[in-house]
């Protein structure tokens, strides 16, 4: 079917589907989906989920902290402390996407060994013969 006959235009679908891609580009990095699993046990401090996701500086850390905060995943609570305390937890919304998150390891870890053995036999099909 042809663009013209239905009423859609290339406008209207970016605009539609953009705003779902930056979503699904923000809650699938690599950094956003490690912070909420460490944080999905209740709230976590920032010192405890720089210890518990290995690799990621403190500005990293950071700056992803402050987009899940922005798009609502995280709230942030600053307690009247010296030193001031900060904890960092999951809102509903996130723990809705934890659950998803939960359930898509579940089904890696349930078809690991067959998505090994699948590109084992591809590569021995593709394999040049020797010379």
């Amino acid at each position: 079917m042809s663009q013209r006959n239905t009423g859609v235009t290339v406008q209207v679908v970016n605009a539609h589907a953009c705003p779902v891609r930056e979503v699904l580009d923000r809650v699938s990095g690599k950094w956003s989906v490690q912070i909420l699993v460490a944080a999905a046990h209740g709230p976590i401090r920032f010192t405890e989920l720089e210890r518990s996701i290995e690799g990621i500086s403190r500005r990293m850390l950071t700056l992803t902290l402050r987009n899940l905060e922005r798009d609502g995943l995280v709230t942030r609570t600053v307690h009247p402390t010296v030193p001031p305390k900060v904890e960092y937890e999951l809102t509903p919304v996130a723990r809705e996407l934890h659950d998803t998150l939960q359930r898509l390891t579940d089904w890696a870890e349930r078809n690991r060994v067959y998505i090994a053995e699948a590109r084992a036999k591809y590569d021995a099909e593709r394999e040049p013969e020797p010379a």
